[in-house]
């Protein structure tokens, strides 16, 4: 049985930013809290993925965006040890004290171990001691432990031992021969930057027809024609059937699918990810055991008598991106605050514009991907009335002011109907800063004739918002 000194308001399983960001709005709200981590404090984002992962993407888009400029030349190739090096002040070499630091701060209370469901409002921790610590929570308890690499059963690739994102992201040898198994974010990703940072020989394995396949067909298109041009090969159509390595760290053989072999020095799975719940309790409150965890617009997990456990970020399944993960956790910190204190009125909710379908997604290759929303064929799919309206990026002057022969191109994703914004996507060098604008018009439903009235400025490469409201009739 808990000690009184172990029983909180709110207890939170996981301290990646998803977790934080939940703990922050639970303190905010007056309640106590304790948050739970076997692990580095900071979570996956912060060591071996999305920090690390564009530490190691923009000196290789800075170097592209210089080779764009005439007059401009880089002196020699990418210093890759100074990248790295800089990569690691970045994961505070591997070291969480900071992050440990801010939660007492917050104040929370901080236990290392690994958290685990022992019934309602109830929490074990195993202790790196290998003894228990029985936690109990007055209002809530919030699972935010994330989402782990899954490898493909291929035969031969785990005894291969694959590196997935940690071990890319964290390289501190950059292979020369490099084979990428996948054609997702991470894959296109990891794949570009340790190509320019000495990975000479990089082939990427994608089962499906295109790269990217989330996204509008011009991405994987001008990502793929990129990729080509740097000397990445990319099969498409192609899977690995069996994978060889007989001594550790030595070649390893990749056979695929249509009888060729691929010798390499590292082989690289970017498949996909799956909920992290292994071990998590969920059956001793009557949960699957292999999750995800269902949730409703409030964060709170669906079949739970009395409501008092949550789920947010990856582990809930609803979209894998960090700064979702964040948004829902704010959503559900203020719910349980609002529902703690009996307060009048509706407790917060997620926005189905703003938590499913609107998620803005920046894909950091060169060209950079940069979407929100629906893409045409979903928006069809959903029975919407779309009207597409597409131009190229390299006809406005601000784009061609930044770099010699700019290859891009926009998309919008017009409900007719109601004449706003059901997505958006720009694919070219440097366009990042023009999705949050497509975030807004997305997530408010701005009509477009309100649009046309945002003037941008001249000359900049925002100016392909006109061309694009011009071309549509306004």
């Amino acid at each position: 049985m808990a000690d009184e000194n172990d029983v909180f308001d709110v207890i939170v399983i996981g301290a990646g930013p998803v977790g934080e960001t939940a703990a922050e709005r639970v303190v905010r709200g007056g309640l106590t809290v304790a948050v739970i981590e076997e692990r580095l404090v900071g979570g996956e984002c912060n060591y071996y993925g999305c920090i690390p992962s564009k530490a190691l993407l923009w000196p290789m888009e800075i170097a592209a965006e210089v080779s764009r400029m005439p007059g401009l030349e880089l002196r020699g190739p990418i210093d890759a040890a100074a990248v790295l090096a800089r990569r690691d002040e970045f994961v505070s070499h591997f070291d969480d004290g900071g992050y440990v630091s801010w939660l007492h701060d917050l104040p929370a209370t901080f236990v290392r171990g690994r958290g685990r469901l022992a019934g309602p409002l109830r929490v074990e921790v195993r202790m790196p001691d290998g003894g228990t610590r029985p936690l109990r929570a007055r209002h809530a308890v919030v699972v935010a432990t994330g989402s782990a690499p899954g490898i493909p059963d291929v035969p031969g690739l785990r005894e291969a031992r694959p590196w997935t994102n940690q071990q890319a992201t964290s390289v501190q040898q950059v292979p020369k021969r490099l084979v990428v198994i996948g054609g997702g974010p991470v894959a296109c990703e990891m794949a570009q930057a340790l190509h320019a940072l000495g990975a000479q020989e990089t082939t990427m394995l994608v089962r499906g027809d295109r790269l990217l396949t989330q996204t509008e067909p011009i991405a994987g298109e001008l990502v793929a024609k990129s990729f080509a041009e740097s000397g990445i090969e990319v099969r498409l159509g192609r899977r690995a059937v069996r994978v060889e390595r007989s001594v550790p760290g030595g070649t390893v053989t990749i056979h695929t699918d249509d009888g060729s072999r691929i010798d390499a020095d590292e082989i690289l799975v970017a498949t996909g990810r799956r909920p992290t719940v292994h071990d998590l309790g969920l059956e001793t409150v009557g949960l699957e055991a292999d999750g995800p965890i269902t949730v409703d617009a409030s964060m709170r997990a669906t079949g739970i008598t009395d409501g008092w456990l949550y789920a947010v970020g990856d582990v809930n399944g609803r979209n894998l991106l960090t700064h979702m993960g964040k948004y829902q956790a704010r959503i559900c910190g203020d719910v349980i605050a609002v529902r703690a204190k009996g307060l009048p009125g509706d407790a917060p909710a997620l926005r189905d514009t703003a938590g499913d379908r609107g998620a803005p997604q920046v894909i950091f290759t060169d060209p950079q991907v940069c979407a929100v929303g629906r893409t045409e064929a979903k928006a069809r799919a959903d029975g919407f009335a779309v009207r597409v309206v597409e131009y190229d990026m390299g006809a406005v002057i601000g784009a061609r002011l930044q770099a010699e022969g700019y290859t891009g191109w926009a998309k919008l994703v017009v409900d007719e109907d109601r004449r706003v914004l059901l997505g958006a996507t720009f694919v070219g060098p440097a366009v990042v800063d023009l999705l949050h604008s497509a975030t807004i018009a997305v997530t408010s439903a701005v009509p477009l004739d309100e649009l046309w009235h945002a003037v941008p400025v001249f000359p900049t490469t925002s100016e392909i918002w006109l061309s694009l409201l011009l071309r549509y009739g306004l």
